[in-house]
């Protein structure tokens, strides 16, 4: 049985909302986060602490946050369209419920947690168990990039068959 079409201009939104969260992403994590965290350089001097630092990156990663969620809602329409139409492919599947899973965790658990870290003052922010926190973060954002990529291009090699 030969799988249906899907409408391309469905498949088109939907690759172009895959494309700008992980445009989004990556923008956050390799150009933001560094001219964030080293304004010293475009400053002439030290004016920001490492803790303001902090505190003004992740207002850019509690925004990036709503692409996230966008790109959740269009990878759960698009790909659960297409596993109800019979359209399923594992790698796909499995890709999807990857990108929904790091991403929740991503925003709702370590966003949170940091956020809720920081409030505590610098500190905590000091400490091990932030870093951790931290690092964790850092790979479920990357997992999520991951999962993302998979998407966009499991989707294109499908669609232009």
């Amino acid at each position: 049985m030969q799988a249906l079409k899907t409408n391309k201009y469905f498949t088109i939104a939907y690759l172009l909302i895959l494309g700008v969260v992980l445009g989004a992403t990556v923008y956050a994590g390799a150009v933001v986060a560094p001219v964030t965290f080293h304004s010293e350089k475009w400053l002439g001097s030290e004016l920001l602490s490492r803790f303001q630092e902090g505190l003004i990156m992740t207002q850019n990663f509690v925004r990036l946050g709503y692409f996230i969620l966008a790109g959740v809602f269009a990878v759960i329409l698009y790909e659960g369209y297409q596993y109800k139409r019979f359209n399923r492919d594992l790698v796909k599947t499995l890709s999807a419920l990857g990108f929904i899973m790091s991403a929740m965790l991503f925003k709702y658990f370590y966003m949170s947690s940091i956020i809720e870290m920081q409030a505590q003052g610098e500190k905590v922010v000091n400490s091990h168990i932030f870093e951790n926190m931290h690092k964790g973060s850092e790979i479920a954002l990357m997992l999520f990039m991951v999962f993302a990529i998979i998407l966009f291009v499991r989707t294109l090699q499908k669609e232009l068959k």
